[in-house]
């Protein structure tokens, strides 16, 4: 298997799983996926679903051998803006070291570094003896929404499993490679706020009645404080501060703590005309999409009280508001087990992962990995970790250049090989006896 030749293939199927539109991409994807495992020997199943199939594959039946979990996904972001972009995002194009297309690194290129390395390892010794679980869903980046009925579904499957070995993360540079020891939490909101049954005539109206869009621009700029920070009590409440051993981490590498607090967003905002030049008009509605990423310690059932309560009494008379939660996710984290800050119990083979892991990648990338909190979110990484117990193992290969989520997102070549070669060592590894 070429790795190069097989991503630039999945990256033509235009997997958007959040636009109906793009629905052959999606089935097409998930074919691609389903025939690549196949050739290297898995035993496949399509878990229906009421969005996007959920791909399950596994290699081995002895029940001595370890058994190992691999997660990926194969949807993507919707590729807009398209003219932004100096390639066509679903063509895909090598350009110097690089790959081009859009989820060339979010998760595609991570993906094919797994395959390809299981595809070598199983070519060389094909009774390797570990037992493989892969879990490929379509649905990741709109919160796997049909994820936690199809774990309800699976877990029986999992009760003996050990790990979850993912590449869906970052890393500093090419030569730095971040295991990552903490993900994000994920809530998400769609607020509205109505005035009028209709569109009302601003020279008659204008001023009389409260306009949406001046009420809900007062509720956002009041979330924040004049600093920046969340303006909702009690917030950050439950928040944990970094443990020592992570500020250490931390002072081998160029960034500060800053980069991994807590965050309110807005995502998107609308109301009123949209149209080429004006239209007088106070509008009826106006809409904002809002985003809260947590950390360890903050329960998203909590935060979204907070967040829809304060919204809810801030709101100006005169409008009407409806908030309504999208998506949520909970916060996860893992101490690497193998080192001596940590001082809570995990299993020989949690820990036999994380120096396994290390010594691969040291020996790839020449240099030892740094163990940091990563801003992202994976929300299916928690829930797994509530519902099987399973911890996870987060080897990051991708970039910050890459740009994942934005025009003109890529794949460092390099990256891809040397990912390749640690998952290669690692499994072997995990193989082992020893």
């Amino acid at each position: 298997m070429d790795p190069v030749t097989t991503l630039k293939k999945f990256l033509r199927f235009p997997s958007v799983s959040t636009d109906p539109s793009y629905q052959q991409g999606l089935q097409d994807a998930q074919k691609f996926v389903t025939s690549h495992l196949e050739a290297i020997g898995f035993t496949v199943n399509v878990f229906k679903t009421d969005l996007h199939p959920i791909i399950t594959a596994t290699r081995g039946t002895n029940p001595k051998w370890p058994h190992i979990v691999l997660y990926a996904h194969y949807d993507v972001q919707p590729a807009d803006p398209f003219e932004l972009w100096k390639t066509d995002p679903f063509e895909s194009e090598v350009i110097g070291n690089r790959i081009y297309g859009r989820g060339a690194c979010d998760n595609k290129g991570p993906f094919i570094a797994q395959l390809t390395a299981l595809a070598r390892v199983l070519t060389a010794e094909p009774d390797l003896p570990l037992r493989i679980t892969f879990i490929i869903e379509g649905e990741e980046e709109i919160g796997s929404l049909s994820f936690p009925k199809f774990l309800e579904a699976y877990k029986k499957h999992l009760e003996d499993a050990q790990v979850i070995l993912i590449s869906d993360t970052f890393s500093a540079t090419e030569n730095q490679v971040i295991i990552t020891t903490a993900l994000r939490g994920l809530i998400g909101f769609e607020v509205e706020v109505t005035g009028a049954k209709t569109d009302l005539h601003s020279g008659f109206i204008g001023g009389a009645v409260m306009n949406p869009i001046r009420a809900l621009t007062y509720i956002c700029n009041s979330l924040h404080d004049e600093n920046g920070l969340v303006n909702i009590p009690g917030f950050y409440d439950d928040i944990l501060p970094p443990e020592p051993w992570e500020k250490e981490e931390l002072k081998r590498f160029p960034l500060t703590e800053d980069v991994f607090k807590k965050t309110l967003e807005f995502n998107g905002i609308g109301g009123g005309y949209q149209g080429e030049g004006v239209k007088t008009i106070v509008p009826s509605r106006a809409f904002v999409k809002i985003t809260c990423r947590l950390v360890s310690n903050q329960d998203p059932e909590k935060i979204a009280n907070l967040v829809t309560k304060t919204i809810s009494e801030r709101c100006p008379k005169g409008v009407s508001i409806k908030c309504k939660i999208s998506k949520d996710g909970a916060p996860y984290s893992v101490i690497p087990p193998h080192k001596n800050f940590s001082n809570k119990q995990s299993s020989a083979f949690l820990k036999k992962v994380f120096v396994s892991g290390e010594k691969a990648i040291e020996e790839v990338f020449g240099t030892k990995p740094l163990y940091l909190r990563e801003g992202g979110s994976i929300p299916i990484i928690s829930l797994i970790k509530k519902v099987t117990g399973l911890d996870s193992w987060m080897f990051g290969i991708v970039l910050p250049q890459d740009t994942p989520h934005a025009p003109n997102e890529s794949f460092d070549l390099g990256m891809l090989e040397k990912g390749i070669q640690v998952y290669e060592k690692l499994f072997y590894q995990l193989a082992s006896k020893v």
